[in-house]
């Protein structure tokens, strides 16, 4: 498990989703600090280590990345779902991101942080 700051390879990420879950990825989101956690058995484990590095949990949002997706828009590339982001206080009431503000604001913060 690891934070990421700085951009990643694709490639490197594909090999980290093989060893855990094959197809695909865990990452936790922070939308303030703009990196992710990534490579943790569960959303919960990302996000602990992002608290402990200083993070909010306000700003913690779980998503799953999937390396072999095709498409260019990154529309398959992101499932915004996760038991971290049921919110009640934050107006999000589910599992998935339903902000469509939060979810294009993790969506770019993706983008910058993995070499497509």
């Amino acid at each position: 498990m690891k934070i990421i700051k700085e951009k990643i390879s694709i490639k490197e990420l594909k090999k980290m989703a093989e060893e855990e879950f094959g197809s695909l990825i865990k990452a936790v989101v922070d939308v303030d600090k703009k990196i992710m956690a990534i490579g943790g058995a569960m959303h919960a484990d990302e996000e602990a280590l992002l608290l402990k590095n200083g993070s909010k949990q306000e700003s913690l949002w779980g998503i799953n990345l999937y390396p072999e997706a095709k498409s260019k828009d990154f529309k398959d590339f992101i499932e915004f779902d996760s038991v971290i982001n049921l919110r009640p206080l934050q107006g999000n009431l589910s599992r998935d991101v339903k902000s469509a503000k939060i979810r294009k604001n993790i969506a770019d913060i993706v983008k910058q942080l993995i070499e497509r």
